[in-house]
């Protein structure tokens, strides 16, 4: 196979991943300011199958995407004024979230005990910028922002996280044997 269908094939994987946090964003539990939506588990698997740089790429993909007007975001809504609004941050926040994840995981291998950390760590940095946007944006209380924007996503974070981790593992090791992902284009399995 060419470099260039490589880097097709890679580009398409990392299109699709955006539309499967786009899907996954539509699963949402509702809460008064800041829902409960699928997109963390979304981005952990980008994160855990695609890397850093791809899976990065599928996040932003996503957020221009959602920021130009097509419903990704959660509850079927878009616009740049979900960026800017009280959830922004945990949107931006999904930016550094999967770049750090995905270093991790290149650093200390795609296996599920890295992976598993570094997604526990993704949440907490989703969760502190979205908290900190929410507590900014909404006018709240340290306490309030806390009590809106993170505590409520502590235990179902860590859930997702870990079925990230562990679907993610399973996924990308069938798309490398498949090879679907490529080593020399996205990092190979420590």
């Amino acid at each position: 196979m060419s470099k260039e269908q490589i880097k097709l094939r890679t580009m398409i994987i990392t299109a699709l991943f955006a539309a499967i946090i786009g899907v996954l964003a539509q699963l949402t539990i509702p809460l008064p300011l800041v829902p409960i939506t699928g997109q963390t588990l979304a981005i952990g698997l980008a994160a855990t199958i695609l890397g850093a740089r791809y899976g990065t790429l599928s996040v932003l993909l996503y957020l221009v995407i959602g920021s130009v007007g097509v419903p990704v975001f959660a509850e079927f809504s878009a616009g740049v004024s979900k960026l800017v609004g009280p959830t922004g941050g945990f949107l931006v926040g999904f930016i550094p979230a999967t770049l750090i994840m995905g270093l991790l995981m290149e650093k200390f291998g795609f296996t599920f005990k890295i992976a598993t950390i570094a997604n526990i760590i993704g949440m907490l940095i989703t969760l502190i910028f979205g908290t900190v946007w929410l507590k900014i944006s909404a006018d709240l209380s340290w306490t309030a922002a806390l009590a809106s924007g993170f505590t409520p996503f502590l235990i179902v974070g860590v859930i997702k996280a870990v079925l990230a981790s562990w679907i993610g593992t399973l996924v990308r090791k069938r798309l490398l044997s498949a090879k679907l992902l490529f080593s020399h284009d996205i990092k190979q399995s420590a």
